[in-house]
């Protein structure tokens, strides 16, 4: 599977256009993260590339290679794949508002079963 890192800051509401390899095919997708400040974590949100929801709030969670697919549920939308990975080694946790980016950064693949 290919495997694309995503560039995400800790800005605490962002929004871009990320183009994408999915499944052999050019995507482009709007994507949006917010920071809720009173739960302490991320959420994003998916467009198309004509600003179209596709997915709203989806929580910004760590866990184990590949069972942590963000839009595993997701995967007749022929978005791919999302992945919430912690490269700092610490064990456990989520990312917070001062290190979504660093250490734990957002990486994107192809639809588990398609390529």
């Amino acid at each position: 599977m290919s495997v694309q890192n995503v560039p995400v800051t800790c800005a605490p509401n962002q929004q871009y256009a990320v183009p994408l390899t999915v499944d052999g095919n050019s995507l482009t997708l709007i994507l949006g993260f917010h920071y809720n400040e009173v739960s302490h974590y991320w959420v994003m949100t998916i467009w198309d590339q004509n600003y179209n929801l596709l997915l709203d709030s989806i929580p910004m969670v760590t866990g184990n290679w590949p069972a942590c697919n963000l839009l595993r549920q997701y995967p007749y939308l022929a978005i791919g794949s999302a992945y919430v990975i912690n490269v700092s080694g610490t064990p456990g946790g989520i990312p917070d508002n001062t290190n979504l980016g660093t250490a734990y950064e957002l990486w994107w693949g192809d639809t588990p079963g398609i390529a």
